[in-house]
């Protein structure tokens, strides 16, 4: 795609991650900040990968000159995602509406900072029309733990949703927030959906899917 981009004069977008901070040292984590990832971990062909990424859209931008973003992105949720993808927002959505317990793994007190659809796409809309490289940090600086979200999934869903603990996954980062400070001061961006507006819309795309099928089917029989 960079080979593209340079045959045709296009400004290239890299959509890269928080996970090139692996399990950080630091915290916030800032744009400056190396990371720490084991480049040998059941995580890391993601990880270095994203890292790999980044390495090879700068060197196209230093070395053949073309117009390059890189956008760190942080955990992100919304209506239309896959509904069984493994992401935690979606497993939580997913498991509360099939009444079935949401699954933490750990204690539930390791952070991750969650952002809504639309934060994301204004951020990258800012950042592509911009005339700035990065890479920029995109995402909300609200922290919580897995089991404040989980918390936050009962009181939207269902108050009584149990939630069941399983071992800890290798490599699983204990911290995850974003600095914003260069994305506020060079995109003029900054997220404005809280966890706590932006949850219910993707509850409400949800459920849709999951059970209207059963709806309609249920319909067309009283039909006939």
């Amino acid at each position: 795609m960079l080979g593209l981009a340079k045959r045709v004069g296009a400004r290239f977008l890299l959509t890269s991650t928080s996970e090139v901070y692996g399990d950080p040292l630091q915290h916030p984590q800032v744009e400056t900040y190396w990371g720490n990832v084991n480049p040998i971990g059941v995580r890391s062909c993601y990880d270095e990968g994203k890292r790999t990424a980044e390495t090879l859209t700068m060197d196209y931008h230093r070395g053949a000159g073309v117009e390059v973003r890189i956008a760190r992105i942080f955990n992100t949720y919304g209506p239309r995602m896959c509904i069984d993808d493994g992401r935690v927002v979606s497993n939580f959505v997913a498991q509360a509406l099939r009444k079935e317990p949401m699954t933490v793994y750990g204690d539930g007190k390791q952070t991750r900072s969650f952002q809504y659809v639309s934060d994301l796409v204004d951020g990258l809309m800012r950042l592509m029309e911009g005339e700035h490289v990065g890479p920029f940090n995109l995402g909300n600086p609200g922290e919580f733990t897995m089991l404040e979200l989980a918390k936050v999934v009962q009181e939207t869903i269902d108050k009584d949703a149990k939630i069941e603990f399983r071992p800890n996954t290798e490599d699983d980062p204990h911290k995850r927030k974003p600095d914003i400070t260069k994305a506020k001061d060079l995109l003029g961006w900054q997220p404005k959906v809280s966890l706590h507006k932006g949850l219910p819309l993707m509850v409400s795309d949800f459920s849709k899917r999951i059970f209207g099928d059963h709806k309609e089917a249920a319909g067309a029989t009283t039909t006939m």
